[in-house]
């Protein structure tokens, strides 16, 4: 019975240490890249979210990744073909602009695993993580009515784009609900890619907006969104942040951000890969699945009223549970508001 133990025992250290190298050689196999949209990785924003969870990834198993910050539209390609070249798998494609690249690169490279972040490209060997903005939304946009005194909130996008009216369709149908009688101003920074990062044209459609009695304005703009909540605080008004909880930016002056959880999305990508559960096919993510909310922290607690937060804790149920449908523009760009 002994020896029996013994040669059990030998045999599961056998088998552990076999796991334990299986392991290793996998996450050493591993070489994550990521290609970031135009803004930079620290715009405080979108890519700064994707940023964020790679760094989690990293600080969790130790596995470094390698990154390009894109400063034309040109760079998309050349980057994910040079990663994949090298080598480099997943190769996670920031936003929506790269739809074209990832289907022709992921197209010469078919045994390399790539994400794209807002857009599905329909590969063997790609996966697509989108996200239904329209109803995290429409909770800021709740929020909004609720906080404003005048009655009158705005919205300034970036890119003049469906996926940002996406953005304005669902904040309109919450302020709604939150006060049909108010008025929604609308602004969008350009028709280029240059509309993300304009944080001075951000302040200015920003204050245009205050000019006609505005007191809460959210933006869906990337770096040019900085530009809306230094004006939207510095005249004492609140601003919405969005993809990244931006509320520590302006303390008390922000009165929450609509999370777009691309971080989840990024860290879930580059573990699966090392895990070997990687797969390619597109996934929604919204309330349900945690993919979007609003942010609620020491930094926006004080401004976030018992009465504000209830109201938005009961749309995201409703929400969840099917009580409220709301519009996505994506399937049909009639906004019902």
């Amino acid at each position: 019975m002994t020896l029996r133990l013994t040669h059990a025992m030998r045999g599961a250290a056998a088998a552990a240490a076999l796991f334990a190298s299986a392991l290793a050689a996998q996450a050493a196999d591993v070489k994550p890249a990521i290609v970031y949209d135009l803004g930079g990785k620290f715009d405080k924003s979108f890519n700064e979210g994707v940023y964020n969870g790679a760094e989690r990834f990293k600080k969790e198993t130790g596995v470094d990744y390698r990154d390009f910050e894109v400063q034309n539209d040109s760079q998309r390609e050349q980057a994910l073909r040079r990663f994949a070249r090298e080598g480099y798998s997943p190769v996670v494609a920031v936003g929506f602009s790269q739809a074209s690249s990832v289907e022709k690169v992921s197209a010469e490279f078919p045994k390399t695993q790539f994400t794209i972040i807002d857009m599905v490209v329909d590969k063997p060997n790609v996966q697509s993580v989108v996200f239904k903005e329209h109803e995290g939304s429409y909770v800021v946009g709740l929020m909004a009515a609720k906080a404003s005194k005048t009655g009158k909130v705005g919205f300034v996008g970036g890119m003049d784009i469906p996926l940002i009216r996406k953005f304005a369709c669902g904040y309109v149908q919450g302020v709604k609900a939150g006060n049909a009688s108010a008025e929604v101003y609308q602004n969008m920074t350009g028709t280029t890619g240059a509309a993300w990062n304009d944080p001075v044209k951000g302040a200015e459609l920003a204050k245009s907006q205050m000019d006609r009695g505005a007191d809460v304005i959210y933006h869906a703009a990337g770096g040019t969104g900085i530009g809306v909540l230094r004006a939207a605080a510095d005249a004492g008004k609140f601003g919405i942040g969005v993809d990244s909880n931006q509320n520590a930016l302006h303390p008390g002056k922000v009165l929450t951000s609509m999370l777009k959880r691309v971080d989840v999305a990024t860290y879930k990508t580059f573990m699966d890969a090392r895990n070997g559960s990687w797969k390619p096919g597109a996934t929604a993510l919204g309330l349900k699945e945690e993919g979007v909310g609003y942010a609620l922290d020491d930094s926006n607690k004080a401004v976030v009223t018992a009465e504000i937060k209830a109201a938005a804790d009961k749309a995201v149920a409703d929400i969840v549970s099917g009580a409220v449908k709301v519009h996505d523009y994506m399937s049909d760009s009639k906004c019902p508001m």
